[in-house]
């Protein structure tokens, strides 16, 4: 897939209208620009395009129906392929053009943007990626995942494995398998703490990134004879890790990834072969959300989606929809504050700090973003493989989180003496 510089807005099929085009070609209408440089070619490949996929649809729907509080979307889209000074530039390119909301779905990246959001008051989305302490808003009053980070999801998986236990996890052994960087490292911090607070014993296997080759790695893993495995990496690496799990004769109902989990990885590895897989779910999946309905009907349905119509409904699809229904109340609020904007960062943060109790009609858990959370309380659920779609097996639930926000804090503490 390769991808140029493009501008979306409302109708379009695809990204089709080049940025290129003159600003006043939208003067007409009222817009508030988000910039959307992803990795589309790179690493993270069908997740990028599946999950871009979801938010230009849910912006199409929004459009179509007379944008909100009186403002239409504008989306610059950009491939970055996670790369550090392509996604500067584009970072750069849209704060030039008046981008008040950047999505770079990228840890490294999102690493790397941090000083430059906070200097220049531009709202950085990090979903299921960048820093888990961005959930403190007193330290990162531009910065916001607006879902559960992964030392949430750790802790969620951490509380299911316990379950299965009746209670208790002492004595067990969970071996981590992740990829090694710092998105791969991040949930042991975690781990560790409640290791020690719950009597398991944690064993940690990093595989070289992307992760294409891990045939190493899972002998060791089987050999371990773990009670639980948790495998944590994205794109590539996670379909290898299942692959090998899979073949190394591990458990299926034994095992868990994070939100990084998908129908199309299990096209990748075998359907029914995974069949038993859990992973962490923050929303909705499958096509029986009202808004997904809405989409099929009104954006698809009309022949103005973004891409393949059997990827709508998708785990990845709908985990954009959700970011995008988050944006996108984060417009509405900031409008409800101050109808005739300006329209800058400071008017959209304070329209995204303002989100309360929002499911999108039962897409997400109740979400609250404050001044304080950006997390927006902690919740998600736990899903399993059940050979054909992911069945969640628990209702929405926070587990854990007085451990979670101990090591945000004192992450976060220490980001507002150094800036590290």
């Amino acid at each position: 897939m390769s991808l140029d510089r493009r501008s979306f807005i409302a109708g379009s099929a695809a990204l089709a209208v080049p940025l290129a085009l003159p600003v006043q070609v939208f003067a007409q209408e009222k817009i508030v620009r988000f910039t959307l440089p992803q990795d589309f070619t790179r690493i993270y490949t069908f997740v990028t395009s599946e999950y871009n996929q979801g938010q230009r649809d849910y912006f199409t729907l929004v459009n179509e129906r007379g944008g909100v509080g009186g403002y239409k979307i504008v989306a610059d889209i950009t491939d970055h392929a996670n790369d550090l000074p392509r996604a500067i530039e584009a970072y750069e390119r849209g704060k030039r053009e008046g981008a008040v909301l950047i999505d770079p779905l990228s840890t490294p990246v999102a690493r790397a943007l941090v000083p430059r959001a906070l200097e220049d008051k531009i709202n950085m989305i990090t979903a299921y990626s960048g820093r888990s302490d961005a959930a403190d808003g007193s330290a990162f009053p531009y910065v916001l995942p607006l879902s559960i980070n992964y030392w949430t999801q750790a802790g969620l998986i951490i509380e299911q494995f316990k379950k299965t236990e009746k209670g208790s996890l002492k004595g067990k052994k969970i071996v981590f398998v992740h990829i090694d960087t710092p998105f791969g490292k991040e949930p042991l911090p975690i781990l560790n703490v409640l290791a020690k607070k719950e009597g398991y014993e944690l064993a940690a296997f990093p595989y070289t990134p992307p992760g294409n080759d891990q045939s190493a790695i899972w002998p060791q893993v089987r050999r371990a004879r773990p009670d639980f495995v948790i495998f944590w990496g994205a794109g590539v690496g996670q379909t290898v890790a299942l692959t090998e799990a899979i073949r190394n004769g591990l458990p299926m109902d034994r095992v868990s990834g994070s939100v990084w989990l998908s129908e199309s990885d299990m096209d990748v590895v075998g359907r029914e072969a995974a069949k038993g897989v859990m992973k962490v779910e923050p929303c909705v999946g499958g096509r029986e959300p009202k808004v997904i309905k809405d989409i099929l009907a009104d954006v698809v349905g009309k022949g103005k989606g973004a891409g393949p119509e059997n990827k709508v409904g998708t785990a990845y699809y709908n985990y954009g929809v959700q970011m995008a229904t988050l944006m996108v109340e984060g417009v509405r609020k900031a409008a409800e504050k101050a109808p005739n904007g300006p329209v800058t960062g400071p008017w959209l943060n304070e329209g995204l700090r303002s989100i309360t109790n929002f499911t999108a009609d039962g897409l997400l858990p109740p979400t609250t973003i404050t001044r304080d959370d950006h997390q927006g309380g902690g919740m998600g659920r736990i899903a399993r493989w059940d050979g054909a779609r992911f069945v969640p097996i628990t209702d929405w639930f926070s587990a854990n989180q007085d451990v979670v926000w101990e090591e945000i804090r004192k992450n976060s503490d220490e980001f507002k003496k150094s800036g590290k």
